[in-house]
C-alpha cells in the first residue's frame, strides 16, 4: 500500500507520461493503449525493482538521450498516420501491431528515472519487499495511465481528428524536445 501511494503521487506530480498517455488515448483505440500501457509500466516497474540501486543513480544524459528519441520518433510515426477514417477503415481491429508499437515505445523507452521509479527503488532498497513494491508501483502507474486515458478519451469527442493527431504528435516532438534539453544541458 505504500509503495501504491507514493509512487503514484510521484507520478502526478510532474510527470510528462502524463500527457503521453492522454495523446495516444486520443489517437488509438482504448483497448489497445490500455493492453500496452499494463505491460509497458508493468515491464518499467519490474525493471526498476530488480536493479533497485542502480536505478536510484541511473538518472544520465544517455537516459535522457534515449527518452528524446522515443519522443521524437512517436511524433513523427503519429504525425504521418492516415487520417482517423482511412485509418479504421483499414485497421478496425483490436490488435494493430503498429499502434502497439507506438504505445509501448512512447510508454517503455521514455523517462527512465522518473520520481516514481526512484520511489520505487528507493522502497525496495530499504524493505527487500521487491514483490509488493513491484505491485503496488504498477498498480500506481496503471491508476495514472487510466487517468490520463480519461482525458484523453473526453478530449476525443470535443476536438476534431486532423486537430487531434496534431496535438497528439506535437506533444510527443515537445517532450522530444524537453528530454533532449535535459540531456544537453546535465
Amino acid at each position: 500500500m505504500l509503495a501504491y501511494w507514493t509512487v503514484l503521487v510521484a507520478e502526478l506530480v510532474g510527470d510528462k507520461s502524463v500527457y503521453t498517455v492522454a495523446s495516444l488515448a486520443i489517437r488509438f483505440r482504448p483497448v489497445i493503449v490500455l493492453s500496452v500501457l499494463a505491460v509497458a509500466f508493468a515491464g518499467k516497474m519490474l525493471v526498476v525493482v530488480l536493479m533497485g540501486k542502480a536505478m536510484v543513480q541511473l538518472h544520465s544524459r544517455w537516459i535522457d538521450i534515449m527518452s528524446a528519441a522515443a519522443f521524437l520518433i512517436s511524433a513523427m510515426m503519429i504525425w504521418f498516420e492516415e487520417p482517423e477514417k482511412e485509418w479504421l477503415a483499414k485497421h478496425h481491429i483490436l490488435n494493430s501491431p503498429r499502434a502497439a508499437a507506438i504505445c509501448f515505445a512512447s510508454l517503455f523507452f521514455t523517462e527512465w528515472g522518473d520520481a516514481g521509479q526512484i520511489s520505487a527503488a528507493a522502497l525496495t532498497l530499504k524493505s527487500g519487499a521487491v514483490l509488493a513494491v513491484w505491485v503496488g508501483g504498477t498498480l500506481a502507474m496503471l491508476t495514472k495511465g487510466v487517468v490520463a486515458m480519461t482525458i484523453g478519451r473526453r478530449l476525443y469527442g470535443l476536438l476534431p481528428q486532423p486537430l487531434i493527431g496534431t496535438v497528439a504528435s506535437i506533444s510527443c516532438g515537445l517532450l522530444g524536445v524537453i528530454a533532449l534539453g535535459a540531456a544537453v544541458f546535465r
